[in-house]
């Protein structure tokens, strides 16, 4: 059986190594062989995460006509590729892309520093504010108010109390998506969200398409819950979704689940424009997998020039193809564990059916204080205090970051709560290593791909900003150079735990 999840055709690998720009050579620097550029243009792809891990690449006499060389100079840099661990080959079956073994597995991330080690350490590793005070305090004082009538029964909701089912389906409706509450269940979190969807929709051994690169936890929650996760680059720049690319894994891998974040993508910031939303929708339907769309930053636009596309499940008014996530965790507050699902009244009572034998329902106290300030209004006066300091937060990285690391390459992104850098040649694995030794926390690209792509990037949350934004781009200024000197080089595996 091939061990290939996708295919990478030889016009679209040639115009991928056509694009690169080779990095400068110093004084009196020997230009490499042809065959040790390809191989070391194809090995950059997959690190970058722009070719996929375990995607079938072109046949030598293939690739050899579109970049209109030698069939032996391919022959030779795939021959290079497999004895450096990033192809392997069968015969009879092709060759396709691979990560060698002593790579970091892109697994987890960093754990939230506790708030005593603060002072030392400044946190990148968590994309989460503090609470948007004073309304977090008020929304919880508002539910004990209205907690008494609910503590005189059982206290279990497996769907979600039936005030805020009615509450966020008339918040969609005012989207001009016409919801009920039949179609919400309440969650705990995003992430009990997208559990309870995989634990539903793909089993141990189902694909799942997830975009490369992606949000961490939720791709090691898929590979927990024994999932085979295929993934599908984003175009070039890592700034939009590359539809014929979605069209073509749909298609050729069929996948039962595909994951996706429209609304400032976690961790590039990108945002899908109103045609790629119907496009992906369509494809999906057409190759009938269900898709996942993760709306947790949704309204985190910080550009105020900015028009909001429609929703993603505006584009499947039969419901039989979006289940739609949110949570209350990234535009309110991380410790608000309130999430939710919108679906077809019956994917809704599938969920809540296989819910009894996981976390029975989700805090009742919780869920009126989400209810009671997204009815009183405070929801919006809260979600805009954290657009204000998300948006300074922004402004002062980004500029921190240009005066400290002038050879980082980034795109601004218009909202959301994550910088998707690319650490000019760096490995980031090793920055996250040198990071801990000068005092700042930042996860490596290789935490958002699958099987250790990306790792010249890393992402940098819109946590800190003012002086602390400025000191964390010194301190990364400083791992910077330290990886440079090779200091600390002896191994690219950073610690592994929890990435927010």
């Amino acid at each position: 059986m091939a061990q290939w999840t996708s295919a990478v055709g030889p016009a679209q690998l040639a115009r991928q190594l056509q694009a690169q720009q080779p990095r400068p050579a110093g004084p009196g620097a020997r230009k490499p062989p042809a065959y040790r550029a390809l191989a070391d243009g194809i090995r950059l792809l997959v690190l970058e995460g722009r070719v996929p891990v375990a995607a079938r690449l072109p046949a030598e006499r293939e690739l050899a006509l579109a970049l209109t060389v030698s069939r032996t100079t391919v022959a030779a840099a795939y021959e290079a590729l497999r004895t450096e661990g990033f192809l392997e080959s069968r015969r009879g079956a092709g060759s396709w892309t691979a990560v060698p073994a002593g790579n970091p597995l892109p697994a987890r991330g960093l754990e939230p520093l506790p708030p005593e080690s603060l002072g030392s350490m400044i946190d990148l590793g968590c994309a989460a504010l503090p609470a948007p005070e004073p309304w977090l305090t008020r929304g919880v004082q508002g539910a004990l108010e209205e907690l008494p009538p609910y503590a005189h029964t059982h206290g279990d909701y497996p769907a979600g109390l039936p005030a805020l089912r009615q509450m966020l389906a008339d918040r969609y409706t005012a989207r001009g998506i016409p919801t009920m509450p039949e179609q919400i269940m309440v969650t705990t979190g995003a992430m009990g969200a997208i559990d309870a969807i995989c634990h539903l929709f793909a089993g141990r051994g189902e694909r799942i398409a997830v975009e490369s690169p992606s949000y961490a936890n939720i791709l090691q929650l898929m590979r927990s819950a024994g999932a085979r996760l295929v993934p599908v680059a984003m175009a070039e720049g890592l700034g939009s979704w590359d539809l014929p690319r979605w069209r073509q894994v749909l298609r050729d891998a069929a996948p039962r689940l595909a994951y996706v974040v429209a609304d400032f993508h976690n961790p590039t910031g990108a945002l899908a424009d109103e045609d790629q939303r119907r496009q992906l929708v369509e494809a999906a339907r057409s190759a009938g997998t269900v898709l996942v769309v993760d709306e947790t930053m949704a309204e985190l636009h910080l550009d105020e020039d900015l028009e909001m596309p429609r929703p993603v499940c505006a584009f499947d008014p039969a419901g039989a193809t979006v289940l739609t996530v949110g949570s209350a965790s990234k535009a309110f507050w991380a410790g608000m564990r309130i999430g939710w699902v919108r679906a077809a009244p019956d994917v809704i009572r599938s969920l809540v059916a296989a819910r009894a034998y996981a976390d029975l329902g989700t805090p009742v106290l919780e869920q009126l204080g989400v209810n009671w300030l997204m009815r009183t209004g405070g929801w919006e006066e809260a979600v805009s205090l954290r657009r204000d300091q998300a948006r300074e937060n922004r402004d002062a990285l980004v500029a921190a970051v240009r005066r400290e690391l002038p050879d980082w390459e980034f795109a601004v992104p218009r909202g959301g709560l994550t910088l998707w850098v690319r650490t000019g040649g760096l490995s980031g694995s090793r920055l996250a290593e040198a990071g801990e030794r000068v005092g700042v926390r930042v996860p490596s690209g290789p935490r958002f791909g699958v099987d250790g792509a990306f790792e010249g990037f890393v992402r940098l949350p819109f946590t800190v900003g003012g002086p602390v934004a400025d000191e964390a781009a010194v301190r990364l200024a400083a791992a910077a150079r330290l990886v440079e000197s090779g200091v600390g080089s002896g191994g690219t595996e950073p610690p592994r735990s929890f990435v927010a």
